[in-house]
């Protein structure tokens, strides 16, 4: 692998561990085995080089996801995913620090922009992306209580009966 690359890989495994908010420039650069100046180099900034490897690792999540939900029913592909928020809840805390940095910086936003839709694309709407969005948050804030596919779903179709009644 090449610097960049490495790079890459080493912005992930520091937005996993650190998160983004503490993650530095030394921090990216020790994981990668390089210098920090090739950060400059190869992505401009260190927001830069964090937002590439975030969007990467959502799209490897979102490829893992897509193999293995083609057979199953939309009630096991929501929950697969509903799963990621425990099997990968760095990489969905990770999303959230984004948005926030997304507020500072344009670059950050475009990013997260373009991924939401993605996301609305993939997941069939506006509305599915909410839904997806707070359930991530219910779950990284109170998993105890917080819904399965199936309870989701059952409530999504009580308040669908209620607007069109």
């Amino acid at each position: 692998m090449g610097n960049r690359e490495d790079l890459l890989r080493g912005a992930k495994r520091c937005l996993i561990e650190r998160g983004w908010a503490h993650t530095t420039v030394r921090d990216i650069a020790q994981a990668a085995d390089v210098n920090h100046a090739a950060i400059g180099y190869h992505f401009g900034s260190k927001d830069a080089l964090l937002t590439q490897a975030l969007v990467e690792a959502m799209e490897e999540l979102s490829a893992e996801l897509a193999r293995r939900g083609a057979a199953e029913s939309p009630a096991e592909r929501w929950q697969a995913l509903i799963d990621t928020f425990t099997t990968h809840r760095q990489l969905w805390v990770a999303q959230l620090e984004a948005a926030v940095q997304a507020q500072r910086s344009p670059e950050v936003r475009e990013h997260l922009a373009a991924g939401q839709r993605e996301g609305r694309d993939g997941l069939g709407g506006s509305v599915p992306l909410a839904l997806l969005t707070g359930l991530m948050l219910q779950w990284l804030v109170d998993p105890a209580n917080a819904p399965s596919a199936a309870e989701a779903l059952a409530e999504l179709t009580t308040f669908a009966a209620t607007i069109e009644g």
